[in-house]
């Protein structure tokens, strides 16, 4: 429906009605000075700390008779803008905003001028006016203004609004009709209504400054903006509210619950016990049963812009269901029949892709998650049916095959893990008095005998051809205190690999290790594959215990950690010190849309005590606990750009000659192959900008928010290592290029690569088990256990497997988390518009696109080589998870800017 509202209540001039309704205070203190309102000598005097000479009264008069006769031009402005829903449950409220459109009175707007009026040497007056609706459709709303603007008003360098509506309206640009052409105020923002918030939001030009570069009528408007977001200008208490737009500090002390039950009390994440990332501070009341924790009552805040779109909140519905999971979970629990037990053969797993599971049609919740419901036509019941996940549409046994095993360390889920051995002989580095002989079984005889005496150890050592996932050291301390949570088993593990000739590697060995307690020694055992069926057996059954460790360590550190809870400190310090007028800001915010309340939204349900991570992923309770110590031990900012990271696991080596100035190790590296290329692209696009605006080293260091950004990340968000002396310092353009392109690899490629292949992969759960719930049969066994092992081997496969409850949950989970969303952000798909403001920035942007579309024809080509095994093949999945655009849904593609799901 499309409306031309009546301007006919509009009888008074703009300039009448708002001297008859909005009089200002600084007329009635000094009514020769008319300037601003928070001009500074005029604020000053109130205070009675500034006196105002007969010259400067002399030339503000002057100023003032020459303002009178300055000729007035007619200039348009037109909002776009989307209806909120943060009152809509006061129906009251509605026909108020129909009446304050009708007056025309739905928002008012304020001009401010970006020079200076050359004769007072003081600030311009604003021009005001109050913008009417003139159309809207569904929830796009058009307003309009018409403003007297002085000849001589200059540049129009940031707005004000207030919403005079009783709903809060989601402002997403103005555009001004000058004589001299349009200039667009791309906004993007949710504004308050003013009977809760009457300040007047600021939104600047879509031109960029450096804060010396500022024009000085706007350097008020950039400090009172940031004071907002810091808090400081905050007069309520307590929790903060869903409009407010305070960003801020505070630990991970809201995961557990134990006001609900003593059971679910977890330990603060943060501080020198357990050193984490800092979250978003909520400022609700500690806990009365532990005050270390926060109440987690209601929603969790973030700030009011950082809340999903209504394309992301309503049409993929990612927030609803993340919130509903732990709603949903029990109405597929209802429908299995034994939930807790194993699957009883691999036909009732399939059975979940091919047959489905009734779900009684009572179960409201369920159609939230519409890709998994399909309802039966002229049937009472929903069914949940999976869709078969890419892996088991294209070869549906490759899970049990072990070159599939040894590919997916390259061209999988978690390609962040597979290392080079450069010591020999393998020994851990732990505590022998406490977790045993630190020496490994995995000996020079075992690994000859397995790479068929192709060379020696020595050889193999010197010419980079073994690599080992090792995951030994890091839970061994885990293993027995995991081994008391119900249904779970857990060992240290090391799984070695040869690299072969064409670039694959070959599995040689899985150790698994249980360290010593009170009643029993330590042991441990080395499996290879086996050349017989119990040896066969007891590798399978070994392979699914060292994957379910990656599978863990993958959800927990290379995805959550790594990025989620990693880029939210970068993210409430760049709010907090960084204006949104920064050139640098700018650059980084596309990478930092949704991340905070995605994050928000898993601490709800996600990694929360007794969420989907700690009841179906091995480590449990400790699961938190586990990200901190590879967040203490390992976590470094300066190996989290890509060629550091390769370089750091010896999968690469400086190479100037070679492509990218590296020469990886292991040739075929689908994910090093292509990440080297989206990482390259980001870095020119980055260089281009950062010497664009700061072409002298000299800039970076007398930037007061840039340099006030970064000691906040370090010494607040990161602040549990902020003496750690691989901290980069902002001196130089490579300082800061090094900096703002590794932030935006972590929040792009760094997510893509680990997340949105989770269903391709993980949807059939053979393929990557989250955990493992009894014992290696030759571990201490029984009798029965024994006997049963000889006469069922697939039976206890099946039991070592998650439970159907856990796998359902699982599958349901990782599907939500590998969708694309309908309103998508993918790197170079669209400029932003400051970016477009700039000439010489839109054309680096056009080239840093270019770049991007030759990577999709490249990994196009790469995949259908089929002397690149790792990627081509018979049945072998293509690597695309770094190609930058996608279709919406599961695709197995698609680079979004930020970390948004």
């Amino acid at each position: 429906m499309f409306c031309k509202e009546s301007p006919s209540l509009q009888t008074l001039s703009t300039a009448q009605s708002l001297s008859s309704l909005f009089p200002r205070p600084s007329a009635l203190i000094n009514p020769i000075l008319t300037g601003r309102r928070d001009n500074p000598c005029r604020r000053q005097n109130f205070r009675g700390r500034c006196k105002i000479t007969a010259s400067q009264s002399n030339i503000a008069q002057e100023g003032k008779l020459l303002k009178e006769k300055v000729k007035k031009i007619k200039v348009k402005g037109f909002i776009t803008a989307e209806e909120g829903t943060l009152l809509e449950g006061l129906s009251w409220s509605r026909p108020l905003d129909v009446v304050t459109d009708i007056r025309g009175r739905s928002l008012l707007v304020e001009l401010i001028s970006a020079e200076t009026d050359t004769r007072t040497l003081m600030e311009k007056d604003p021009v005001e006016d109050y913008a009417q609706r003139v159309w809207f459709e569904s929830r796009n709303e058009k307003y309009e203004c018409v403003f007297d603007m002085p000849e001589d008003f200059g540049t129009v360098g940031a707005i004000r609004v207030q919403n005079q509506h009783h709903r809060e309206m989601f402002i997403k640009e103005m555009e001004l009709e000058l004589p001299s052409g349009s200039v667009t105020f791309t906004c993007n923002s949710w504004v308050t209504p003013k009977s809760i918030d009457p300040t007047k939001r600021i939104f600047f030009s879509n031109k960029s400054y450096l804060p010396s570069a500022t024009p000085e009528p706007l350097k008020k408007l950039r400090k009172e903006e940031l004071e907002t977001l810091q808090g400081n200008n905050r007069e309520r208490v307590g929790e903060f509210a869903k409009y407010e737009r305070v960003y801020d500090y505070d630990v991970y002390n809201d995961v557990g619950d134990p006001e609900k039950d003593e059971k679910l009390s977890r330990p603060v994440m943060g501080g020198l016990s357990h050193p984490y990332p800092r979250r978003c501070k909520t400022g609700r009341k500690p806990c009365e049963k532990e005050p270390s924790s926060e109440k987690r009552e209601g929603e969790f805040y973030v700030p009011r812009d950082e809340e999903f779109s209504t394309t992301k909140g309503i049409a993929f519905t990612g927030k609803a269901v993340l919130a509903a999971l732990p709603s949903v979970f029990p109405q597929i629990e209802a429908a299995l029949l034994d939930p807790n037990l194993p699957f009883p053969h691999f036909k009732s797993i399939e059975d979940l892709f091919e047959v489905g599971i009734d779900i009684p049609k009572e179960a409201g919740l369920l159609p939230m998650i519409p890709k998994l419901i399909k309802v039966v036509a002229e049937a009472q019941d929903n069914l949940l049916q999976f869709d078969p996940p890419i892996l088991l549409n294209k070869d549906r046994f490759s899970w049990i095959r072990d070159d599939e095993f040894a590919r997916q360390t390259l061209a999988g889920l978690n390609p962040y893990s597979i290392q080079l051995v450069r010591e020999w002989p393998l020994k851990s580095k732990l505590d022998p008095a406490v977790y045993g002989d630190p020496k490994s079984l995995i000996t020079w005889d075992i690994v000859e005998k397995e790479i068929g005496g192709v060379m020696s150890v020595d050889e193999a050592l010197n010419n980079k051809r073994l690599f080992m996932l090792d995951y030994h050291d890091l839970l061994l301390p885990y293993v027995n205190k995991v081994r008391e949570l119900d249904d779970t088993i857990l060992y240290a593990s090391r799984t070695l690999f040869f690299l072969s000739e064409d670039s694959t590697l070959r599995p040689v060995a899985i150790e698994l290790t249980r360290p010593p307690d009170v009643n029993r020694p330590q042991w441990k055992q080395i499996f290879t594959p086996g050349y017989d069926a119990t040896s066969c057996w007891l590798w399978k059954l070994a392979k699914t215990h060292a994957v379910a460790h990656d599978a863990g360590y993958h959800q927990l550190i290379s995805h959550w950690l790594r990025t989620h809870c990693c880029m939210e400190p970068y993210i409430i310090a760049a709010n907090r010190q960084l204006s949104a007028v920064h050139p640098i800001y700018r650059l980084l915010h596309p990478h930092f849309r949704y991340t905070m309340e995605i994050n928000a939204r898993a601490r709800q349900s996600l990694v929360n005590a007794g969420g989907i991570i700690e009841t179906c992923f091995w480590p449990g309770k400790y699961s938190l606990e586990l990200s901190s110590d590879v967040y203490a031990k390992l976590w470094r900012f300066d190996r989290e750009g890509l060629p550091a990271d390769l370089i750091s696991r010896g999968l690469a080596v400086e190479d100037e000659t070679a492509e990218h100035g590296l020469r990886l190790t292991i040739p075929d590296y689908p994910f090093a192959n292509d990440g080297l290329m989206l990482w390259d692209a980001l870095k020119e696009w980055t260089t281009e900008y950062v010497k664009h605006y700061y072409p002298e080293a000299a800039l970076i260091m007398l930037d007061e928010e840039l340099q006030g950004w970064w000691s906040e990340v370090r010494n607040i968000g990161h602040g549990d290592k902020k003496d750690e002396p691989w901290w980069p310092v902002l001196r130089t353009q490579d300082d800061l290029i090094g900096v703002v392109t590794t932030i935006a690899w972590v929040a792009s490629g760094h997510h893509a690569a680990v997340n949105f292949g989770q269903y391709g992969y993980g949807g059939y759960f053979p393929n990557r088990p989250t955990t493992t719930r009894i014992r290696m049969p030759v571990e201490e066994p029984t009798e029965e256990e024994l006997k049963e092992f000889y006469e069922e081997p697939e039976k206890v496969l099946l039991k070592t497997f998650p439970s159907q409850k856990q796998a359902t949950q699982v599958m349901v989970t990782l599907d939500l988390l590998s969708t694309h969303s309908p309103d998508e952000e993918y790197l170079g798909e669209e400029p932003e518009s400051s970016w477009a403001n700039d000439p010489v920035i839109f054309a680096a942007y056009k080239r840093f696109k270019g770049r991007l579309q030759h990577l999709e024809e490249v990994i196009d080509e790469r995949n259908v080589n089929v002397s690149l095994k790792n990627r081509a093949g018979a049945g072998v999945v293509k690597y695309e998870l770094l190609k930058p655009l996608s279709e919406p849904g599961v695709t197995g593609m698609g680079v979004p800017y930020s970390v948004s799901i």
